[in-house]
């Protein structure tokens, strides 16, 4: 009889040791991977084809069901409406790891913010399921915009999809199921679904994976020092042009021209970064230049990083690993 693994998802077998889904016995019910993920830490990296998950949004797509997008405060992608383009179903744009954002954030600005870009969103709801913020609001919403028992939850690798349905669990189950979680890419292998009561049933999805990540880039160490467990300090740097931002080792910001600018990094105070005359240092230039220009009130997002408050027009070189991606986009805060 086949037998799901109730950490990722993954169809279990005992035949392979290097295929995914193998357990020393059917009778178990982790996967090794994820015995080893959650009893010892130990981080075993499994591939899956992004058409994969397209294939799974496009199922997805042929039901009526409602899907809960889950995004990463600090690392929100830079088009919300691909997944629109992909699903036809009601849609719940949830934003996690509000506890990583400063208090001072208010958060009806920040749902006012992606309702006044994105009106294809049926509600906005900023949440923590590391501090159990907003969970209520959260499951009301679910069971007031549902079609039926089955809500997906999607998002990209480390938005904390399986994290939030663990917390689901808890809050508002008799199961005592626990799904694999893990700060890596591609945890979640496959659909999982959760009963969580007669009247509702969540389905974890695998990541969508962001190639253009920094987190898909990085050892296990500097994946845990990028992705902050604590409220965020931001860092504000005056700067004028002729000087330059170094980022620890991954980003390199020199201010080529504008008027004397303010820079607030939203990113994890394990990141370490220092301001520097642009012609007395040569740190990271040996990275991929990129040449922009940004308005007033604008933030650069460097993809599984954080990003950058600026106040004023300037015009900048970035030096970034050519794989890494960065935006500019409208103050978030």
């Amino acid at each position: 009889m086949s037998k799901k693994c109730l950490g990722c998802g993954i169809m279990l077998q005992d035949e392979n040791v290097k295929t995914p889904g193998y357990t020393t016995s059917l009778d178990n019910d982790y996967c090794m991977r994820c015995f080893r993920l959650k009893n010892y830490g130990e981080y075993e990296s499994a591939s899956k084809d992004e058409k994969e998950f397209l294939e799974m949004l496009e199922s997805i797509n042929k039901t009526n069901d409602l899907v809960v997008y889950l995004v990463d405060a600090l690392n929100i992608p830079e088009d919300l409406s691909i997944i629109r383009k992909r699903l036809h179903n009601k849609l719940l744009l949830v934003i996690n790891k509000r506890d990583v954002l400063p208090k001072s954030v208010n958060d009806n600005k920040l749902i006012d913010y992606f309702k006044t870009r994105y009106d294809f969103f049926d509600d906005v709801i900023v949440i923590s399921s590391e501090k159990n913020y907003n969970i209520d609001l959260l499951l009301s919403k679910i069971k007031y915009y549902e079609t039926s028992k089955n809500v997906y939850i999607v998002g990209y690798t480390n938005a904390g999809k399986s994290s939030l349905i663990n917390k689901l669990i808890k809050n508002y189950s008799e199961s005592d199921r626990e799904l694999t979680i893990s700060p890596l890419p591609t945890t979640t292998l496959s659909t999982i679904h959760i009963d969580i009561n007669d009247h509702l049933t969540l389905i974890d999805t695998p990541g969508l994976v962001d190639t253009s990540s920094l987190t898909n880039y990085v050892d296990t160490d500097e994946l845990k020092k990028i992705n902050s467990k604590k409220e965020i300090r931001p860092r504000t740097y005056q700067i004028k042009k002729g000087y330059s931002l170094i980022i620890d080792k991954y980003v390199r910001i020199d201010y080529v021209d504008g008027e004397k600018n303010s820079l607030t990094l939203y990113m994890s105070d394990s990141v370490e970064c220092k301001k520097v005359l642009t012609d007395k240092h040569d740190d990271l230039m040996n990275l991929n230049k990129t040449e922009f220009n940004i308005h007033h009130n604008n933030d650069i997002v460097i993809s599984g990083l954080g990003f950058i408050k600026a106040t004023y027009k300037g015009k900048f070189n970035i030096y970034l690993d050519r794989k890494i991606k960065f935006f500019v986009r409208d103050n978030l805060i």
